[in-house]
């Protein structure tokens, strides 16, 4: 059995932001547009007038500031609220591919390691662009990497069910490196004119490197133990998918083929759920609560990694100790809780312990508990 080691991170950060107040004033202007445009449905009762936005409802909501995007203009384009994104041809690399590549290649650099000392690709992300071939496999492709790869989906925890996957093959000897990338465009399945989530999400890639603990070549982080744990929920569900076509309704534009969540739900079940379950695998690793000095989670909301935080710590954490990148980045899905380690990880001592968790639809959670190695 070997030890597998995280010896590097990449973030893909997109060139184009969007601020709370140019996200407000296009979705005001699409409310506009419509109440105007079924102004007499409303003044008959037969249809609500859409509700504005605004900077503070944002904030508070979420604690979300801006967030990156590849495509600005078609989501702040009041008649379009969508990213518009270029058709590639089959020859291009595909866009996920070219974001993960970007991040993977960031990564490697960080650890001192090339595309030929790795030999598994697992690309894990809440939306592929296609279903196949993997797009793990064409990254494979693109940095000249040796060995195999594969897909996977686990909603906001693919990092963490990545990192085990990886991490169990490592120490079982099926894979001597691994590079797991997030590629997420959450702004292609985030419905932006709806008023209750149309400022969650933003686009990223990350990459980690995990290897061998003998194979590290500097400063590293041991992967002491991981958990996952799923539980049936419909309550964050997106019903996009091949069979859309076969839908007897024949609706193209239905509301469920985008993000959906009945947030208060998702608040009052998720964070027991994933506060018990970092509390119950700490305390299977015979680690108390004052021994860790760094979490990183997945950054979906400021209140829930509050509530979280102060779950698992016994007090409210301090900003070091629980660092948010989300109002910068807003819920970047899989990709969240790596931007914030990537980030944020490298003033840890040599022995100092820290533990990553994500968690989202499925619902799900994963957490991995590292410790420094200077």
């Amino acid at each position: 059995m070997y030890t597998a080691a995280i010896t590097g991170t990449g973030v893909y950060t997109p060139s184009e932001s969007i601020t709370n107040a140019e996200l407000v004033a296009a979705f005001n202007a699409y409310v506009d547009r419509e109440n105007e445009a079924h102004a007499a449905a409303i003044a008959a009762g037969e249809r609500t007038a859409l509700q504005y936005s605004s900077e503070e409802f944002i904030l508070k909501a979420s604690g979300i500031e801006s967030r990156y995007v590849m495509d600005k203009a078609g989501v702040l384009d009041p008649a379009v609220m969508h990213p518009q994104l270029r058709q590639r041809s089959d020859d291009e690399p595909g866009i996920m591919a070219e974001m993960a590549v970007d991040a993977a290649k960031k990564a490697l650099a960080q650890a001192g390691k090339s595309a030929e000392d790795v030999d598994l690709v697992i690309c894990a992300a809440s939306n592929m662009e296609r279903a196949y071939p993997a797009i793990a496999v064409e990254i494979q492709q693109l940095l000249g990497i040796k060995g195999f790869a594969f897909d996977m989906n686990v909603a906001c925890s693919s990092a963490t069910f990545g990192i085990q996957a990886a991490a169990d093959m490592i120490r079982a000897g099926s894979a001597k490196a691994a590079l797991v990338v997030n590629p997420e465009i959450c702004s292609g399945h985030l419905e932006w004119r709806d008023r209750d989530c149309h400022f969650i999400f933003g686009d990223v890639a990350t990459a980690t490197l995990i290897e061998r603990k003998e194979d590290a070549k500097g400063a590293h982080f041991e992967v002491l133990s991981t958990r996952c744990a799923t539980e049936f929920s419909n309550n964050i569900r997106n019903n996009n998918g091949f069979l859309r076509r076969s839908r007897p309704d024949g609706v193209s534009d239905r509301r469920d083929m985008q993000f959906m969540q009945n947030g208060r739900k998702v608040f009052k079940e998720v964070l027991p759920m994933v506060s018990q379950h970092i509390t119950n695998h700490m305390m299977d690793e015979g680690l108390q609560a004052d021994e860790l000095k760094r979490l990183w989670l997945h950054q979906a909301n400021k209140s829930m990694n509050d509530f979280i935080g102060k779950k698992v710590l016994g007090r409210t954490p301090e900003p070091a100790e629980q660092p948010n990148i989300l109002q910068h980045y807003a819920n970047t899905s899989s990709a969240g809780s790596i931007i914030a380690f990537s980030q944020y990880s490298d003033d840890l001592s040599d022995g100092d312990l820290g533990l990553i968790c994500s968690f989202g639809a499925g619902y799900s959670v994963g957490s991995v508990i590292l410790r420094r190695c200077a």
